[in-house]
């Protein structure tokens, strides 16, 4: 039974062996591939110039609700009770949609960068998937956060230039 179990292994190992030196793989740097992209700079340039609109937006409103704050706190010894609870339920409003407007302008930012980025991200993903059945790799590894800590370089080939160079 050993006998077999050996000359079963001694059989298997030359083509396990053979097998592990016909798979080929690339792997590369998503971000680097993307962020080489032209249409990468022009799509940062624009969510840049929107995100410094609502940021000089919610800048105007701070100052805005600011002054009003100082105000009252100027006038309160001053103000009848009645007045007093009308300025600050003023404030509370105006705070309340601050803060609602602080949100919704981060959700649309968000929104607005993922609109941007989706038809470059489709443009990567078709180049990547081109060179792979060029190339014929059974797969390829993105190399950003870490993922892959170690990729040997005789197994696998390092495709971020050209995945870069495909996409220009």
């Amino acid at each position: 039974m050993k006998k077999l179990l050996f000359s079963l292994f001694l059989f298997v190992l030359p083509l396990a062996a053979h097998a592990q030196t016909q798979l080929k793989f690339g792997y590369f740097s998503y971000q680097k591939a993307f962020e080489s992209m032209p249409d990468y700079a022009i799509a940062r340039r624009n969510l840049d110039d929107l995100k410094g609109k609502y940021d000089a937006e919610m800048q105007r409103v701070e100052d805005e609700f600011n002054k009003k704050y100082e105000e009252f706190l100027d006038g309160q010894r001053e103000f009848a009770p009645s007045i007093l609870r009308k300025r600050q339920a003023e404030l509370q409003e105006m705070m309340e949609k601050n803060m609602a407007f602080k949100e919704e302008a981060r959700r649309l930012l968000k929104q607005a960068e993922q609109d941007a980025y989706a038809p470059l991200k489709t443009k990567l993903a078709e180049a990547v998937r081109g060179i792979g059945d060029a190339r014929g790799y059974a797969f390829i590894l993105n190399t950003d956060g870490n993922a892959v800590p170690y990729v040997s370089s005789l197994a696998g080939e390092d495709i971020t230039a050209l995945v870069a160079d495909s996409l220009r």
